[in-house]
Parts: C-alpha cells; sequence; structure tokens
C-alpha cells in the first residue's frame, strides 16, 4: 500500500498501523460472521455484510489476499500459474488501473478480483455518499474493465463503520474481509490474534508494497512453505463466502 496514503491517514491511525496496510480492526458489532445470526440490515433493506478475517471451516484450507496492485512481479504471475493458487486480488484503481492488463492475465490463471476502492481513502467516519462512492465506483470500474462485479471488499487499512458496511451492502457486496495473519517484508507471518500459528480457515493479507524488502514472488513462496508445514492449502475465499 502507498506510504503517502498511510501518512495522509493521519497519527491516529499510524499508532495502530501493523504493516502497511495491514491495519486491523475489530468486527463491528452490527455486523455478522457467516453462519452467525440477527444479520442487521440497511435503510434499503439489505442485510449488512458479513466481517470477517477467518472463515469457519473444517477444511484444511487458508486463503491469500493481496491488496491495492501496486506491485506487478512476473513472477509472480508465473507462480500463480504453476502452482494454480487461487488467489485474492483486492485492487485499488488508481493504483491497479494503469497495470491492469497484468491482473487481466492473473485472472486468466485463476486469481479473483475484488473491491479495494477507487483511491484508497480511510474510510471510517466520511460521510455516506463519499464511502459510496469509493466502493460503487470501483465495482463500475472492475465490472466495465472485467465483465465481473466483485462480492467481496477490504477497506483500505482494514478501517470501517457502520457506514461502511450500509455502503458496502448498498454497493452489492457481501462480505467484507479482514484478516488474521499478515506477511511482513521478509515473508514471515504477523498475526493480529489468537495463537501465533495458522489455523483452517484463516484469511492472510500479503501487502504487495514493500520496496525494501523481498519481491512478492518470493514472499509468498515463504508463506507457502508455512501452509504446507502445517499440513494446509490455499483454497479460493469466494468458495467460502
Amino acid at each position: 500500500m502507498r506510504r503517502r496514503r498511510a501518512r495522509l491517514a493521519g497519527a491516529a491511525l499510524t499508532a495502530v498501523l501493523l504493516t502497511g496496510c495491514a491495519h486491523v480492526t475489530e468486527p463491528h458489532p452490527l455486523a455478522q460472521r457467516p453462519g452467525g445470526k440477527g444479520t442487521r440490515e440497511t435503510g434499503r433493506g439489505r442485510p449488512l455484510p458479513a466481517v470477517v478475517d477467518h472463515v469457519r471451516t473444517r477444511d484444511p484450507v487458508v486463503f491469500l489476499t493481496y491488496d491495492d496492485g501496486a506491485e506487478r512481479d512476473r513472477r509472480f504471475l508465473e507462480l500463480v500459474r504453476a502452482r494454480r493458487l487461487p488467489v485474492t486480488m483486492f485492487l485499488t484503481d488508481s493504483v491497479a488501473g494503469p497495470g491492469y492488463g497484468h491482473f487481466a492475465r492473473l485472472r486468466a490463471v485463476g486469481a479473483s478480483l475484488q473491491n479495494h476502492t477507487l483511491d484508497h481513502p480511510s474510510l471510517r467516519g466520511l460521510p455516506y455518499a463519499g464511502q459510496r462512492a469509493e466502493i460503487c465506483g470501483q465495482q463500475h470500474k472492475l465490472k466495465a474493465r472485467f465483465g465481473v462485479r466483485p462480492r467481496l471488499f477490504r477497506p483500505p487499512y482494514g478501517t470501517y463503520d457502520t457506514t461502511t458496511l450500509r455502503a458496502a451492502a448498498d454497493c452489492g457486496l457481501a462480505a467484507v474481509v479482514l484478516w488474521r495473519a499478515a506477511v511482513d517484508d521478509d515473508g514471515g507471518l504477523t498475526y493480529t490474534r489468537g495463537a501465533r500459528r495458522l489455523h483452517p480457515g484463516d484469511i492472510v493479507a500479503v501487502d504487495p508494497d514493500r520496496p525494501t524488502g523481498r519481491p512478492l514472488s518470493e514472499r509468498t513462496e515463504r508463506v507457502l512453505r508455512e501452509i504446507e508445514r502445517r499440513g494446509l492449502r490455499v483454497g479460493r475465499l469466494e468458495d467460502y463466502l
């Protein structure tokens, strides 16, 4: 994620950033996890999206997710192709837009393209109209460019509020996706809560913007080794949400 944007988010946001865009917030009390009860609705009668950093499943799978679209490592494309990795890409138009051809190639080899706003603002506290414009605007961009309408949304920096959930629902999104584990500069894992190891159903966030770290392909390969060491494999997040 672009560090310039993190600075613009202000000191309060910076204090809680774990790594790049990997700021984790607790699920909002109005949100619902998959399988839960008591889903709240927007003013238009739409259910608020689930907010998840982990999926309840007995399958031995974890989920690899990537944000923004800043790094276009050709070797990463070849890794996804060779390993048939069902990765999920949360794209920001102002970052990924100049290189959407790269993501078309990733989609052709199995990657899923999802919503990460038009211009990567911190959404919490913004008025409904502004949040809706950022979220729905990227829905329209991805639909026009790739012919797909995303179902999943990751708010920049992991920050959101009830207004975000309302806007996401009104833009047709089914889930707000956070993460329980994040990948550092060298491909190691840090955890937001719970045991410091991977569990089935964990969502892993990989920050592409690591100019002083290892390339995206190398960090992904290290994470894959840890996933396999735990007897797990990479699952397709969209099949579980």
